[in-house]
């Protein structure tokens, strides 16, 4: 009987659960508008350190105002906030003795971070051009880079579906940015979430090698799965590469060692304590210097395992779209994004492929994009009573003091 209570414990929760569904769908509502408030930050003369710590900040402040009845509940941060420029990859975030990105005109900014309650992880990564707009727009290749990548995430989700293997999603991602004369970013993957983990048993590896394909496994997408769908599109080869750029993001693995080092013991004891197994910044220890000694013994024994920051070759662009899609019996439901403003590039390349064409044509639910709120004019107010009814709708960003225009879910 024993054996058959513990059975009963470890059973995985799953969007077949309606409970489940809200949490990942309110971390998902804080992740959509968190990361809008971070493109207001990111300005020319900004520096990429200041709006990575402020953009951590909002997220624990956004996400205690939820759930606040369920006082054991653990919520925050499920990856800090990264922005990494032009030929930066990914996981761009660097501490105060490293040196800053400060923010210039036409900089690409990919943007990552994720949000979580009780454990259900929503991700999002989007990317901008800093003073891009009507009058001074994406063109040529690096605009070709930008549709590659919306299209092929695009492609992507479509394929989310019950039943279809990782590796059609892998080639039609590849098929998509040969369109654009454009390159997936080798070896990267996408993969499923599950309560308290970041990295599931399934990934969809993007643009890999011979030796990826020999050793990475097909699996099959089934119902009441989770995924991270990461796409990151090149403009160069897509090969990355590791430069002087220090490591800031690490995470728990379930890897078992007796550290040595007193400083080793003391950092490892506050990761377990304060971040468990989710991604975390070494900003976020009160000795900076004494968290890098720390860190190393336990890397270098896999008890925690880091984000490398990656590069592509120099003068090179790289284009990130990342989204939250809950895979249903009936199909893919995306619940993290913003939208793509397609009238701000003008790429010399189309997508001619009728079989892209007629996948992108097919319908999907795409209702957890962040859509602005359509401006209506007021009406004179009768009363208090009415005015307070015409504000309780769904918009996400409650607050009037960002200077943010008010952004709600698409339902």
């Amino acid at each position: 009987m024993a054996d058959k209570d513990k059975d009963n414990d470890e059973v995985e929760a799953t969007i077949a659960d309606e409970a489940v569904v809200i949490k990942y769908k309110t971390a998902g509502e804080i992740a959509n508008r968190v990361l809008v408030e971070i493109i207001e930050k990111c300005v020319e003369g900004a520096s990429v350190r200041d709006v990575c710590i402020w953009g951590d900040n909002l997220i624990l402040e956004e996400t205690s105002k939820v759930f606040k009845k369920e006082k054991e509940m653990k919520k925050g941060i499920a990856f800090p906030v990264c922005i990494s420029a032009n030929g930066c990859i990914c996981h761009f975030s660097p501490i105060t003795s490293e040196p800053d990105h400060v923010i210039a005109k036409d900089d690409v900014l990919k943007i990552d971070l994720g949000v979580h309650l009780d454990g259900f992880i929503s991700m999002i990564a989007h990317t901008v051009v800093v003073g891009a707009n009507a009058d001074n727009k994406i063109t040529d290749k690096k605009a070709n880079c930008f549709l590659a990548a919306h299209y092929a995430s695009q492609a992507a989700l479509r394929l989310m579906r019950p039943g279809n293997d990782t590796y059609q999603i892998t080639d039609m991602v590849m098929k998509v940015c040969k369109e654009f004369d454009c390159k997936p970013v080798e070896g990267m993957l996408s993969h499923q979430l599950q309560q308290f983990k970041l990295d599931g048993p399934k990934t969809i590896i993007q643009n890999p090698s011979e030796s990826h394909r020999k050793e990475h496994e097909k699996a099959t997408i089934e119902a009441n799965e989770v995924y991270a769908l990461d796409v990151l599109v090149s403009t160069g080869t897509g090969a990355a590469r590791e430069t002087t750029a220090k490591v800031s993001v690490f995470k728990k693995t379930e890897e078992v060692y007796p550290l040595k080092l007193r400083a080793s013991r003391i950092f490892y004891t506050e990761v377990i304590q304060k971040h468990s197994i989710m991604p975390f910044n070494l900003r976020n220890f009160e000795d900076e210097k004494k968290a890098k000694m720390g860190v190393m013994e336990c890397v270098n024994h896999k008890l925690i395992e880091p984000f490398q920051v990656l590069f592509e070759k120099t003068g090179e662009t790289v284009v990130q779209y990342k989204f939250t899609v809950l895979v249903t019996a009936t199909g893919p439901a995306r619940i993290t994004g913003l939208p793509f403003e397609e009238d701000l590039y003008v790429p010399n390349l189309s997508i001619k492929d009728p079989e892209i064409l007629n996948l992108l044509k097919t319908s999907v639910n795409q209702r957890g994009i962040l859509q602005p709120v359509k401006k209506k004019k007021k009406k004179p107010q009768k009363n208090a009573n009415n005015a307070a009814g015409e504000n309780c709708s769904m918009d996400v960003d409650q607050s009037s003091k960002s200077g943010v225009e008010k952004m709600e879910v698409d339902a």
